[in-house]
């Protein structure tokens, strides 16, 4: 049995989508030995949305940093509703990602990073309004998945059940910040190996660390 990652994550969290080509180049460096699975942290729950105004001039002021740091670029369309706050529509809330990803996780379980990746390119390169049930149609062409399914299942109660029992296990996984990378390596055994943007190669060592113990421990 291998052992498993659990990146948590949030679409709307700007930090995670800077550290999305870290985590998608990792899942594929260890896909051998490691199973991967991306866990929607539930940052802005819906009852909490507000205008995009509210939060355009943190944003603002902030993203510029996350370019600097992790080489990643905000696409001008996302930027226009934090340049223009006064002209969007947007009242952004993590609720309807997370819907989304748990559905996709029923089709395709071991690509979750990959939808995790798409999901933030969606939102912070492309522009489209996760709340909006058109922002996944490409999504579904993309990975082949039924249209008619999916949006079946993106307005039942169930799935949205499922999302917030996701939100529960991250908090229960003691995550107060995104991102945060955990290796499990028992039942109720845990190693915290990122919290907050980091690196490829800082990550790939603690990864080594901790996945060099695992395999040690197993043999003895």
């Amino acid at each position: 049995m291998k052992p498993r990652i659990y990146y948590c994550f949030d679409a709307y969290c700007g930090w995670c989508y800077a550290f999305s080509p870290v985590i998608l180049k990792i899942a594929g460096e260890f896909a051998d030995r490691i199973e991967f699975e991306a866990l929607s942290g539930g940052m802005i729950p819906e009852t909490s949305a507000q205008h995009i105004g509210k939060i355009a001039s943190f944003i603002k002021q902030a993203y510029p940093r996350v370019e600097e740091m992790s080489g990643v670029r905000f696409g001008e369309d996302f930027l226009w509703h934090i340049n223009n706050p006064d002209k969007s529509d947007w009242f952004p809330h993590s609720e309807k990602s997370a819907i989304a990803m748990v559905i996709f996780k029923e089709y395709f379980p071991d690509r979750s990073i990959e939808f995790a990746s798409d999901l933030q390119k969606s939102l912070n390169y492309e522009g489209r309004d996760l709340t909006d049930n058109e922002a996944y149609r490409h999504l579904l062409d993309k990975y082949g998945i039924p249209h008619d399914e999916f949006y079946q299942k993106l307005k039942a109660e169930s799935y949205s059940e499922k999302a917030k029992y996701e939100f529960e296990l991250v908090r229960q996984l003691r995550v107060t910040a995104f991102p945060a990378v955990l290796f499990q390596s028992g039942e109720l055994k845990f190693h915290l190996l990122a919290r907050g943007y980091t690196d490829h190669k800082t990550l790939v060592s603690r990864l080594e660390d901790v996945y060099a113990d695992f395999s040690r421990n197993r043999l003895t």
